[in-house]
């Protein structure tokens, strides 16, 4: 999910005054003997910020609990645990308000690390955490917490979005290309959503920020071909076959007059639920292929991933770089999957029988493109929002897409005068 322009939820931490005003802050207090001997003595009061869902009884509690069973292994560690309200989309915003009030441990999207960085409100990792951080992941999960060259965060999931479609409407032949889908069934497709809408520019070779997304002075380029992008949006609109997936119309109509919708894996038990609660019915995999000039080109679909970061300004650093890898840890995010279904980024988590993950995990280490975490990402979203609602009402046309594609470029890399 895009954190900056998608799911700024309700559940964002309001931050105030002081440390734990406004964040829904609780406390425990968690020490056992059963863990390593020789840490050194260590009283601490341990601040963690995570989502909603990962605090609630419904599932399990699953923060607290491994605040509680990393507790367990540091019997030498005196600790209590403060826990505060705030979703991973939020958490820059929240953070970056106050850094020295935030918590000392918090999840958070990997776009944002570059707010985060110019807020002095997130640490580089180094040492064991590091090496762990390789270790579990692929290389698109450790470049999506890479920035200027250094890791920020312990990733335990992907965040980027795949295809959804009925399977008595469309064959897994028929869902490798978008063409062929338009020529059986109506397809909604979130044309004008600025976290969508970049896959068509990519398939005609866009970059963003260079070939790997961390050469800030590239820019945002759309290419000698990114107009040809725009025209098969136009055309694709325009015969009514691809429609704008807008405000949820996509899953309220699909398995009806829709065939296929794109999203990610937090809509999973809605688009059963759309076929009757029958999942057998429901085919999910990466992308399609869009034509281009008579060749398939592969869209790509923006990634990042969620991950556990550390606060330069605690107070209590080893504790809170020891329980970030916890939280990123491979039980922990087994512990994550098994009780909310988050889909681990640890590669040696088998999750080969669930189609969902296999579909997430294909687009992260294959089909994607990495979303920049610099602040000049922040120039993209209004004009590609702009520009997803002007071809949809008609305004971008195949006689105008060049110069609107164009302008379009140039408004991407261009802050915004409020």
């Amino acid at each position: 999910m895009n954190s900056k322009k998608i799911f700024a939820t309700a559940l964002s931490c309001a931050m105030a005054a002081t440390m734990l005003a406004g964040c829904g802050s609780s406390s425990s207090s968690a020490t056992t003997s059963t863990a390593s001997s020789d840490d050194e003595k260590i009283t601490a009061t341990i601040t963690v910020w995570g989502p909603q869902e990962d605090q609630s009884e419904d599932n399990g509690k699953w923060l607290q609990t491994e605040c509680e069973n990393f507790a367990k292994e540091h019997s030498n560690w005196d600790l209590t645990f403060k826990y505060g309200t705030c979703s991973e989309g939020d958490a820059g915003t929240n953070v970056s308000k106050d850094p020295e009030a935030a918590a000392d441990v918090y999840m958070f999207a990997s776009d944002q690390i570059g707010t985060l960085v110019d807020a002095n409100g997130i640490s580089k990792l180094g040492g064991s955490t590091l090496d762990q951080v390789k270790s579990q992941n692929t290389d698109a999960f450790v470049n999506a917490v890479t920035y200027d060259g250094a890791v920020y965060g312990v990733p335990y999931t992907g965040n980027t979005w795949f295809m959804y479609y009925d399977k008595d409407m469309l064959s897994e032949d028929d869902v490798k290309s978008l063409d062929k889908m338009m020529e059986k069934t109506t397809v909604a497709f979130p044309v004008s959503n600025s976290w969508y809408i970049e896959a068509f520019y990519a398939a005609t070779g866009a970059t963003f920020f260079g070939e790997d997304g961390q050469d800030e002075k590239a820019g945002i380029v759309l290419g000698d071909d990114g107009y040809k992008a725009t025209e098969y949006i136009v055309n694709a609109v325009k015969s009514g076959k691809l429609v704008d997936d807008k405000d949820g119309s996509g899953l309220a109509n699909f398995g009806k007059s829709v065939g296929a919708f794109f999203s990610g894996s937090w809509d999973y038990q809605n688009a059963v639920d759309a076929l009757g609660g029958d999942a057998s019915k429901l085919g999910i995999t990466k992308l399609p292929t869009i034509s281009i000039d008579g060749e398939d080109k592969q869209m790509k679909a923006f990634a990042g991933v969620k991950a556990v970061a550390v606060n330069p300004n605690t107070k209590n650093p080893e504790v809170a770089n020891a329980l970030a890898a916890y939280l990123g840890s491979k039980d922990a995010q087994q512990d994550h999957y098994d009780l909310r279904k988050i889909i681990p980024s640890d590669s040696s988590i088998d999750v080969s029988d669930d189609t969902m993950a296999v579909a997430q995990n294909d687009v992260m280490n294959n089909t994607s493109m990495l979303q920049p975490s610099f602040s000049e990402m922040g120039y993209w979203w209004t004009p590609a929002q702009t520009m997803g609602e002007n071809i949809v009402n008609g305004k971008v046309t195949v006689d105008n897409a060049k110069d609107e594609t164009a302008t379009f470029e140039k408004q991407a890399n261009t802050k915004s005068v409020d």
